[in-house]
């Protein structure tokens, strides 16, 4: 059979392992925490700090992505392990924290192209370098047959010896800030679904589109915070104001985005917006998956760069509940909910 058209089905295991382990980028140099890779029953993997971050993330076919959206697009092989990748990186970012590994387990439908596998493994490769983590190795995982696409990747981070940033410091004064993008991926998922067909995109919108496919969280931010004096810190997957909700909850505090730098936001989603007839803001405050972070400084910290005020924290008033507010008034955006969209 054509190599083009080698199905899953055609191969065993280890031949289709054979194909997928010398694209993962293992070599010398990837992850000096990576003490024995792929190949055996389980990896070995050193912690010198004596600690580990750990995260699981899963994608699921028709869930988390089509293999064809509605404007013609389909999904590639490489966008879902470059996504894969990205969104477990930036929950070990939001800690303050470096990945190290990383364990992947790929569920296939016996008609999926073995050329489709490889471009996963590009994907989850590529974003591994380009997005910064290049101290990170695919440690190993799982390969399973089902009736649809899934892949869950867990990942281990570092330390470094220090404290990690949670969600739970953030105090009366302090300064909310954003570092990364609000909004894109959600501009890019209404492209994807009801927007004009992908051949006639201009170059701005499918920028936006592809970052719903391949979102690019500040994997630099999430260390230079911790270094910085960051009280309160959490990745942006589901939306700002919902996420924001949660620090809020965690901390016992509002915080008060200002209105302003919100509406500066949107600036970049115009081009998305005349192609559906979206709203920017409502992209911006409740769209999620572009994996940037939220976090709260002391007011006498200079923000780190890559990070922009947009609010302050506030303590709450007799009877009153955690949340966000805009200006001083309650934010009602729902965001994104798993079980609920």
């Amino acid at each position: 059979m054509p190599e083009t058209h080698l199905t899953v089905a055609g191969l065993s295991e280890s031949e289709l392992l054979a194909k997928i382990f010398p694209r993962l980028n293992n070599g010398p140099g990837q992850g000096t925490a990576l003490l024995l890779g792929p190949g055996d029953d389980a990896a070995i993997v050193a912690a010198p700090d004596g600690r580990t971050v750990v995260s699981i993330d899963t994608q699921v076919q028709d869930q988390d992505f089509r293999l064809e959206w509605r404007n013609g697009y389909r999904t590639t092989g490489f966008d879902v392990g470059w996504k894969a990748a990205a969104q477990n990186l930036s929950d070990i970012n939001a800690m303050g924290a470096r990945s190290t590994s990383m364990v992947v387990s790929l569920t296939l439908p016996p008609e999926t192209a073995v050329a489709w596998v490889e471009d996963f493994a590009d994907g989850l490769s590529h974003a591994i370098r380009d997005l910064g983590a290049a101290g990170c190795s695919v440690a190993g995982g799982d390969l399973g047959r089902g009736r649809e696409l899934a892949v869950t990747v867990a990942i281990l981070g570092t330390l470094d010896g220090k404290e990690a940033v949670l969600r739970s410091g953030a105090r009366p004064g302090h300064i909310v800030a954003l570092a990364g993008t609000v909004g894109h991926a959600a501009a890019g998922l209404a492209l994807l679904e009801s927007g004009p067909s992908v051949e006639l995109l201009t170059p701005e919108q499918r920028i936006i589109m592809d970052r719903q496919c391949r979102p690019l969280p500040p994997l630099a931010a999430g260390p230079s915070a911790l270094a910085a004096g960051a009280s309160a810190m959490m990745d942006i997957s589901d939306g700002l104001i919902r996420d924001g909700s949660r620090l809020a909850a965690a901390s016992g505090v509002v915080l008060d985005l200002d209105p302003a730098v919100l509406k500066l936001l949107t600036g970049p989603l115009s081009a998305a917006a005349d192609a559906v007839g979206g709203d920017p803001m409502a992209w911006v405050l409740g769209g999620g998956e572009d994996h940037g972070l939220l976090a709260a400084f002391p007011a006498d910290v200079q923000l780190p760069p890559g990070f922009a005020a947009i609010g302050s924290v506030e303590a709450l008033a007799p009877m009153e509940s955690t949340g966000v507010k805009i200006a001083g008034r309650p934010a009602d955006t729902v965001g994104w909910d798993h079980f609920a969209d």
